[in-house]
């Protein structure tokens, strides 16, 4: 048992010191760390709208406003899964922070609340 816990504290050591000399180097210890390429506003956003454009949720009619790198979407959807992928456009893009005003319709809402409690198909076990 002794030496199962003197192990464990010699391999935490090792990771502390590992992650010392990691930040000693400039390394970044982790992928979120690192820097991304800073696009101005007007980049950001005639990027964020050819993207918009090429795709589903284009037909929503969402605005996008960009402002020191946070990008504000607004609008209307009928489609629950639009507001999502307009964060993640917006986060692919190189948006800093996303500010979602995207209204879901009560349409919507419904339909998924019925998806959610009508029958879901379960997986079957078959038996030889």
């Amino acid at each position: 048992m002794k030496r199962l816990t003197f192990g464990l504290m010699v391999l935490a050591c090792w990771f502390l010191m590992a992650a010392n000399v990691r930040a000693a180097a400039g390394t970044p210890t982790a992928p979120a760390a690192q820097a991304r390429p800073h696009l101005s506003d007007a980049e950001l956003e005639n990027k964020i709208n050819a993207k918009l454009a090429k795709s589903k949720i284009g037909k929503d009619g969402f605005t996008v406003k960009v402002k020191g790198g946070v990008v504000t979407w607004e609008g209307k959807t009928n489609v629950i899964q639009h507001k999502g992928a307009a964060t993640r456009m917006a986060r692919t893009a190189g948006a800093l922070e996303v500010v979602n005003h995207i209204k879901i319709s009560d349409e919507a809402r419904q339909k998924a609340a019925g998806n959610l409690t009508g029958s879901v198909p379960r997986a079957q076990v078959k038996t030889n």
